[in-house]
């Protein structure tokens, strides 16, 4: 069974790249984030002619989350319980569902813009609120995984240069600690092997060229229970998938399980 992340940074203008993505990884499960599409938008058809059911919690604005599963998808969830919400509004950040023999989070966790920023308030008490909901789930004997775009380097050897990050959000001791306390609810951290260079780096900002210079950050993640983690037999970035035009900024992530998948 093939599982993935990716923060396809808007479904609208990466859809043929999704599509054909899809086609050529055989896929069973991808959660997606930053769908920035309104879910009356959402390309279902097509997603369907592919063999795929879709789970969409979206509004159209900048966020927006998503699961395409082809094995199979109940007991849907849209948001987060306990969501504390930004200035008032619980934005569409999470969305959980089982797909055969697994259950599956996307989360797209707030950014936090800078540390004095109330976003950056706001993005750990999101993480807190993500601990409380999950803890359940990671506990259980049923494979179990948080996969998204954490907005959190969880390691100094996860961005390409830890000075750079100085003073900066998704590096913070505060960021990672609710990191840790993730994992001590019972997850663990599926470490993606690279394709190219020493680290697997998932998002590479647009400007500077820094995909080129592999100027990069881990910050695309799997957190999964021991179930889930033990029948990972491989994991990996797709690096490819960040080049050329019209790419993501985010490459996606690939899992691949020894599971009863029922088909």
């Amino acid at each position: 069974m093939r599982i993935a992340t990716w923060n396809v940074n808007s479904i609208t203008a990466r859809l043929p790249r999704l599509l054909a993505w899809l086609e050529s990884s055989r896929t069973d499960v991808l959660c997606l984030q930053e769908a920035k599409i309104a879910e009356d938008q959402f390309p279902f058809d097509q997603l369907r002619d592919l063999g795929y059911e879709a789970a969409v919690h979206a509004t159209g604005r900048w966020n927006g989350v998503a699961v395409l599963s082809r094995v199979g998808l109940q007991d849907v969830v849209k948001g987060l319980p306990g969501d504390p919400g930004y200035e008032g509004v619980q934005e569409p950040r999470a969305i959980s569902a089982t797909c055969g023999p697994v259950r599956v989070w996307s989360v797209y966790v707030p950014n936090g813009r800078e540390v004095e920023h109330p976003h950056y308030a706001y993005k750990l008490q999101w993480f807190e609120a993500l601990r409380a909901a999950v803890a359940g789930d990671a506990g259980g004997s049923r494979p179990f995984a948080v996969l998204g775009d954490y907005n959190v380097a969880p390691t100094d050897e996860d961005v390409y240069d830890p000075a750079a990050f100085e003073g900066a959000t998704h590096v913070t001791p505060a960021e990672r600690a609710a990191l840790t306390s993730l994992r001590e609810a019972g997850l663990a951290d599926v470490v993606p092997r690279p394709l190219k260079y020493d680290h697997p780096f998932t998002y590479w900002d647009y400007r500077q060229l820094c995909f080129p210079k592999n100027r990069g950050m881990r910050i695309d993640l799997v957190y999964a229970n021991e179930p889930f983690a033990k029948a990972v037999t491989d994991a990996y970035v797709d690096r490819e998938e960040r080049k050329g035009k019209g790419a993501s900024d985010h490459a996606p992530v690939v899992v691949d399980l020894d599971v009863q998948t029922g088909l």
